[in-house]
This record gives C-alpha cells, sequence and structure tokens, in this order.
C-alpha cells in the first residue's frame, strides 16, 4: 500500500524540525530572490525528488533518453556522486567509471550517442555544453537529481515520488527521509508516483492523488518497473524472470537506496529470498567479496544471485570475486511504464515543452 515503506524515528523529531528551518530558510531566499534562479535558452528537464534516493531516478532519466534522442541532441548533466575527479567532465568511450561515478557511466554505455557530463556546479556545466565545441549540438538538457539545486531554474521540473513513500507522510531529516519538507512538491511541473504496483484500482490512484493535493498547474502521472531478462554479468547468459523455479534460493545482493521494492517484485518468482545489501553507490571491497561467497555458500541449491543495473556496473570492475560467484551473478534490467494508458500524454507533455521551447543557437556563436 502507498507510503508502507515510511520509518520515521520519533527521537529524532526536534533535529528534523531545526533542518526544516534551515531549508525553509534558503527556500525563502530563492522565493524572494535573495538568492537568483538562472534560466538557460535552452530546454531543460530536472529529474529530481525530495527524500533521500530510491525513487527511481536513473530508469527515468533513461526512459527520457528514450524518449528525446530519436528527434534530439540529449545531453545528461549530472554531479557524478563518488566520483574521483572535479570540475566539468565530458564523458567519452574510454572515460571510467571512477571519473564520473556509476550512474553517468551507466547511461554513457547504454546510450553513447548523449553527451555525458558531470560538474558539481550545475550552471556552469550547462554554460560549457552550450558553447564548447563537443556539445554546443546539444539541443535539450536532462538534470539529473538537481531539485534542490535552486540555482538553475528549469523549463520543466519533473519530480520523482516513491508510492510506497508518499512524501505527504514523511518526515524531514533525520527523523525521515526528506531532504525538503513536502511543500516543496508545489515547485515541480509533473509529478510522476514510482514503483508503483502494476495492478492498482482507481480508488488507490486517488487516494493517492488526494494525499498528494497538487494545485491545477501540474500535472500528476504513475509508473512502475517492467523487469527484462537476467542477463549473466560474467557468463553471457541469459534467462527470464518467469524461469526462476519456486524452490530457487536467490541471493538478492544490492547496493542501493531502497532495494525493498526489488525484493517485492522477485517474491512471485521464488519463496527463497536473502538479501545482502551494502550503502547506495557503494564500491565492492575485497571484504565484501568474502561476504558476498560466504552468503553465497550459505544458501541452498539450486541458487543463484541477482543483482541491480546499477550495481553491476561496479561489480564488472571489483576485484576478488570468486569463480563460483561470478558465474552464477545476474543482472536485473528495469524500464519504466507509465500506468493509466497515459503513455502518449505523457510523451507529449515532454515533447511538447521540448517543442515549444528550442535553444536559441545563437548562444553557441557568441
Amino acid at each position: 500500500m502507498e507510503g508502507d515503506l515510511i520509518h520515521i524515528n520519533h527521537s529524532l523529531l526536534p533535529l528534523s524540525w531545526l533542518y526544516r528551518a534551515g531549508i525553509g530558510f534558503r527556500n525563502w531566499m530563492f522565493n524572494t530572490g535573495i538568492l537568483k534562479s538562472e534560466s538557460f535558452p535552452i530546454p531543460i528537464i530536472n529529474v529530481g525528488n525530495i527524500s533521500v534516493g530510491g525513487t527511481g531516478k536513473t530508469p527515468h532519466v533513461e526512459y527520457l533518453i528514450r524518449l528525446l534522442s530519436k528527434q534530439y541532441q540529449v545531453a545528461v548533466l549530472s554531479r557524478g556522486y563518488k566520483r574521483k575527479t572535479r570540475g566539468f567532465l565530458l564523458a567519452s568511450e574510454s572515460t571510467t567509471m571512477e571519473e564520473i561515478g556509476d550512474e553517468p557511466w551507466q547511461i554513457k554505455q547504454k546510450f553513447p550517442q548523449v553527451h555525458v557530463v558531470v560538474d558539481a556546479n550545475r550552471r556552469e556545466g550547462i554554460r560549457r555544453i552550450m558553447t564548447d565545441k563537443a556539445t554546443q549540438s546539444t539541443q535539450v538538457i536532462l538534470l539529473d537529481d538537481a531539485y534542490q539545486h535552486r540555482y538553475v531554474k528549469p523549463g520543466c521540473n519533473l519530480l520523482l515520488v516513491d508510492y510506497h513513500r508518499l512524501i505527504t507522510l514523511d518526515e524531514m531529516l533525520p527523523a525521515g527521509r526528506l531532504r525538503e519538507p513536502a511543500s516543496a512538491r508545489h515547485r515541480a511541473s509533473m509529478v510522476l508516483v514510482t514503483k508503483c504496483p502494476p495492478q492498482l484500482n482507481p480508488m488507490e490512484f486517488r487516494v493517492v492523488s488526494e494525499a498528494l493535493k497538487l494545485r491545477p498547474y501540474q500535472q500528476l502521472f504513475f509508473s512502475y518497473f517492467e523487469y527484462a531478462n537476467l542477463q549473466g554479468i560474467f557468463n553471457g547468459r541469459e534467462r527470464p524472470l518467469r524461469s526462476l523455479e519456486t524452490e530457487e534460493h536467490v541471493l538478492l545482493l544490492t547496493g542501493i537506496a531502497s532495494p525493498e521494492q526489488m525484493m517485492m517484485d522477485l517474491r512471485p518468482f521464488t519463496r527463497h529470498i536473502t538479501p545482502l545489501s551494502f550503502p547506495d553507490h557503494h564500491y565492492f571491497s575485497e571484504e565484501d567479496c568474502r561476504r558476498i561467497d560466504e552468503a553465497f555458500t550459505r544458501i541452498s541449491t539450486p541458487r543463484l544471485i541477482i543483482t541491480t543495473e546499477k550495481d553491476a556496473t561496479r561489480l564488472r570492475i571489483t576485484k576478488g570475486l570468486s569463480e563460483k560467484v561470478k558465474q552464477a551473478l545476474y543482472m536485473l534490467p528495469i524500464e519504466v511504464s507509465i500506468m493509466r494508458n497515459e503513455t502518449n500524454k505523457f510523451n507529449e507533455k515532454i515533447l511538447g515543452y521540448v517543442r515549444k521551447n528550442p535553444r536559441d543557437s545563437r548562444v553557441a556563436e557568441e
């Protein structure tokens, strides 16, 4: 049900109130113009959230890439979380994950035609994308996780909300998982409730809609994950998810913010799931490899290991995985589907915004 994964530490609520006051003061300075938000003469779509991790941001960015890159030259701008470089960096075929971070690297591997850029200074990153020779052909920019980066004013602000962690039921950090008060949702052009169960009835849609209390100018959509075939990371094999046997034992290996959704989605296929979770964006050490090997050895046969696409990018470069683990290790790719037969409506909202706000090509000539 909606909000079923929210856990609030009530003893930390006083600290949350202090945090709320600080964030509220910052937002007030932007709202009154003391701090300035900058607009740019190019379509900019921000994909973000106001909670800590786990809303399915990367699959939704990839959805927009697939939609837009058929007609436009797309650039994705990210801060490059946990990268080992600084400043502006344009990814190339030879760029390593350590240089740009796991999510931008994954996007570049899947969409080589897209300009993937990392820069913690989003304004400077946008300027460089628009003027540098290698990227000045860009026609639309996707901002990855910049909802709180208010120094940039995107033309389309897409807010992702986890169905299982509705922001109107949560609390601010550290008692809850909100980075901003739930009222910050009203800055969004569109709100997309993610990770929904595939089968929701009209009443459940209505309950979520009423809980969010969006304003007339805001569009509300719902999405769920569709899973592709399991892909062997090292063994090169492929098998349908439905090929899992009821008695097959799965070690679910994750280094993401919210692995619970994946647990729920795998339960219809097997009764035996053993989770082994690491922190979000975790780079696996030799000690971690030993933990993985021991956990896999403990579960009964038949057995395999399933991990996420994002974790697979890091596991591929991990040293110390045993051959037994490598041969049993599969990733589960996911794609996003828009619900309530509103795929065309959602797509047209995105494409319509880009069409109505074409890039001013003179910028690259200045």
